[in-house]
């Protein structure tokens, strides 16, 4: 996903041009950065996922902690190793990165929960700064008009992480509904995805995408602005499952309305 919003940033902003040998290097850097942090998260998670998710790779003994920690090593390295190929800032970027995601592991996801969903959204966020970034060696507002869309990311991230609540506590993280109540997350996650509705135009009034852009971005706007209404009006859980689940559905949307405004 993160690899091929990277894409998507670099098409819009060169409208609609179309490199491919510099779009695989942009899309196998990222992809494996974010890969490797999911290995290097089962290998912290290790001792948690025994207790609730037996299944696993490490708890099912399907690979060691070591092959999970060298695999880890492998493939940042691998995506650090390609976006050298891509420039200078690009490189500094995905080492940001690299650097957030061993962070969020081994110390973040088990201290603070809000932060936890706040670095879940700047990590998405920096993959259309990414995108930016290989292609003109710069990022501008144009990409940060894209990336405000992450703020859609932390009320999902923050909805499921009230969905997960249970498995939580045994594995002991300190998620947001366990530091502010199962009510407080919900309302906040909807002030998340208000947020994202009324930053989703940005990019058109930027330049950066035609109009175009802003019919399947309407029918998203429409969707989350829906939710988040309906969650500040109920915060039981069967309202939190089908609003997440319409966000999980109409997600699809956002990079559609980057191909559809970069290209009709």
């Amino acid at each position: 996903m993160t690899g091929g919003l990277s894409i998507l940033t670099a098409l819009a902003l060169q409208k609609g041009a179309f490199n491919i040998e510099l779009y695989t290097k942009i899309f196998a850097s990222m992809a494996l950065t974010v890969s490797g942090g999911y290995a290097i998260n089962d290998y912290f998670d290790q001792q948690t996922d025994a207790i609730v998710k037996p299944n696993r790779p490490i708890p099912s003994g399907a690979v060691s902690s070591k092959q999970a920690l060298i695999t880890s090593a492998l493939l940042f390295l691998s995506g650090l190793a390609v976006a050298t190929l891509t420039g200078i800032l690009s490189l500094g970027i995905l080492l940001f990165d690299t650097l957030l995601l061993i962070f969020y592991s081994a110390f973040l996801k088990k201290h603070s929960g809000i932060l936890s969903n706040m670095l879940v959204g700047v990590l998405i966020g920096t993959s259309f700064l990414y995108g930016e970034a290989s292609v003109f060696n710069v990022i501008s507002v144009a990409s940060f008009s894209l990336a405000l869309t992450c703020f859609g990311s932390v009320g999902g991230n923050i909805l499921r992480d009230v969905l997960s609540l249970d498995g939580d506590v045994k594995a002991g993280y300190p998620t947001m509904p366990q530091e502010i109540g199962v009510n407080s997350s919900v309302k906040m996650s909807a002030v998340f995805l208000l947020l994202s509705a009324v930053c989703s135009p940005f990019p058109y009034l930027l330049g950066v995408v035609k109009l175009s852009y802003l019919f399947p971005i309407a029918i998203w706007d429409c969707a989350i602005v829906y939710s988040a209404l309906s969650l500040l009006r109920k915060q039981d859980l069967d309202s939190v499952k089908k609003q997440e689940r319409i966000m999980t559905m109409t997600m699809i949307l956002l990079p559609m309305a980057l191909v559809v405004g970069t290209y009709i």
